[in-house]
């Protein structure tokens, strides 16, 4: 897989929390040449910023989609849930000839599928990704889950940089779905953390109440898990809300009941801070 000058060539799309980790992670290793585009760039608002934070990354900043992947031989897509699809169409007419276009957003096996369909209609291939924990606690080794027909292969060059991929599928949708079905008690268990922390100090009675769920269940501190999960969704609610949505259509494409997801959704915007 390396290039002529014996680099992986990688470029991000999307250079949020996630991409700016990786990127870090992979630089270091001193293997690989980094190009990178965020939609932010196109926004007077927010370009200073993330110029900024590629530019302390040292990956390439790029003006566009299609500059970014244009001669990369793994593309990671690391946009919001919500994004997923519009940023596989996006690069797939770009892609060079036999690369992986690697989708690592939290997205609906049915979003995946279609993400996948664009990709492949060019000359790249698609690899689905699931992550399966807070990337800010474990970095470039959080566990990832891959499935498509070049899972193995993209898993081997990745594992050699650090990463931890795992694959679990040749089709695409396993991942996607065992990572959504995980957020649906993970993200439930945020949003009545929040909701259950927000009546009890409204009554004043949170000593009371942490005291009882703790009796219940003595190996959770559930004062310090609320306090925890608060800050996870004031800092993360928006693009959780969005993966809850993704789940909410994984739901409800298999003919289940999808308005608890949505709640969940509603619950995760509603504890963003803007």
């Amino acid at each position: 897989m390396p290039a002529r000058d014996g680099l992986i060539r990688i470029a991000f799309i999307g250079f949020g929390e996630v991409g700016d980790l990786f990127a870090r992670g992979l630089r270091a290793t001193g293997r690989v040449s980094i190009a990178a585009y965020d939609i932010k760039l196109d926004d007077p608002a927010a370009r200073d910023g993330m110029a900024a934070r590629m530019l302390r990354a040292e990956v390439r900043r790029c003006a566009s989609t299609a500059d970014a992947v244009a001669d990369a031989e793994i593309v990671i897509s690391a946009v919001t849930a919500s994004s997923a699809e519009a940023a596989a169409q996006a690069a797939a007419p770009h892609l060079a000839s036999h690369s992986i276009f690697f989708d690592i957003n939290s997205a609906a096996p049915s979003t995946k599928q279609r993400a996948a369909a664009a990709v492949t209609e060019g000359r790249g291939d698609y690899v689905e990704g699931a992550v399966m924990a807070p990337v800010s606690e474990a970095g470039l080794r959080v566990s990832i889950l891959a499935g498509g027909s070049r899972a193995a292969e993209l898993a081997e060059a990745l594992n050699g940089l650090g990463m931890n991929l795992t694959p679990v599928a040749h089709e695409i949708g396993r991942a996607s779905a065992t990572k959504l079905c995980r957020s649906i008690v993970i993200k439930g268990l945020e949003a009545l953390m929040i909701d259950c922390a927000t009546a009890a100090r409204h009554f004043g009675v949170q000593d009371d109440v942490f005291a009882s769920l703790s009796a219940s269940f003595p190996s959770i501190d559930f004062a310090r898990l609320a306090e925890l999960m608060a800050g996870r969704v004031a800092q993360h609610g928006v693009r959780r809300a969005a993966e809850m949505r993704e789940a909410a259509e994984m739901l409800a494409s298999a003919g289940l009941q999808p308005g608890l997801s949505l709640a969940i959704a509603d619950a995760q915007e509603r504890g963003a801070k803007r």
